[in-house]
């Protein structure tokens, strides 16, 4: 078997491993730790963690913002010989030591492209149900609500706000539920989470919900090892 090599990576290679092997083709705007995955030597895909879209992500857990992140692509090669679940088990051992405040790491399984978390399910996170927010469709395109709250302020999440300045035609778009997952690195958080946590899903029909992303060559030559800020700086 090839060796299986996992280091920080410039945002060129991460572009690059996106565009061509995640289902959404799209860079998260977000600021982002960029984990490269190599085989022998060559360029296999990146896993990378970020703020998300959601601005309150650490709220339901009682963290502060720094203690949570999201999990918000995984764009490996097809073909490769380590699985996915090893290299994602491997960059949570990389961002954990790169970010020793970070208490969880949070993740959304999309069942529009028929995702149910299988790879979270093999590394140890915790399932807690499944949830839908409307998207907002405007000039033909179908947005989730914080981008166009960056686009446009507070006014972007308002339906008649985007109606009167940007498109007549706008309107909210239900969307499949997404499952959401969590990894834990606080033992007593886990504990506690471990207390609602919910079976795994073996199929959409199983999904429960509640309120409280499977996402899932060779790249530019600028693309190798570079270093990335973390997400949590340690106060030590």
């Amino acid at each position: 078997m090839s060796k299986l090599r996992l280091d920080f990576c410039s945002h060129e290679a991460a572009k690059h491993a996106v565009f061509r092997w995640h289902y959404s083709h799209t860079m998260p705007a977000a600021k982002l730790v960029r984990i490269g995955v190599w085989e022998s030597g060559r360029f296999v895909g990146v896993i990378l963690y970020g703020s998300g879209a959601n601005r309150h992500l650490s709220r339901p857990f009682g963290l502060g913002p720094t203690e949570a992140c999201e999990l918000v692509r995984v764009a490996l090669a097809p073909g490769r010989e380590h699985p996915t679940s090893r290299c994602l088990a491997f960059s949570l051992k990389m961002l954990q030591r790169q970010s020793p405040g970070l208490k969880l790491v949070v993740s959304y399984a999309d069942t529009k492209e028929g995702h149910l978390g299988i790879i979270y399910q093999a590394t140890n996170w915790l399932f807690l149900g499944a949830s839908s927010q409307p998207y907002l469709k405007v000039r033909g395109k179908v947005e989730h609500p914080r981008s166009l709250y960056d686009r446009y302020g507070r006014g972007g999440q308002q339906i008649g706000w985007l109606r009167k300045h940007v498109d007549p035609h706008a309107q909210r778009v239900e969307m499949p539920a997404k499952l959401k997952y969590v990894y834990v690195f606080s033992k007593p958080l886990r504990q506690k989470l471990e207390g609602i946590a919910q079976p795994f899903p073996k199929s959409p029909l199983t999904c429960g919900r509640s309120d409280t992303g499977d996402t899932s060559g060779h790249p530019p030559e600028e693309g190798g090892s570079t270093p990335t800020r973390p997400l949590q700086v340690s106060n030590a």
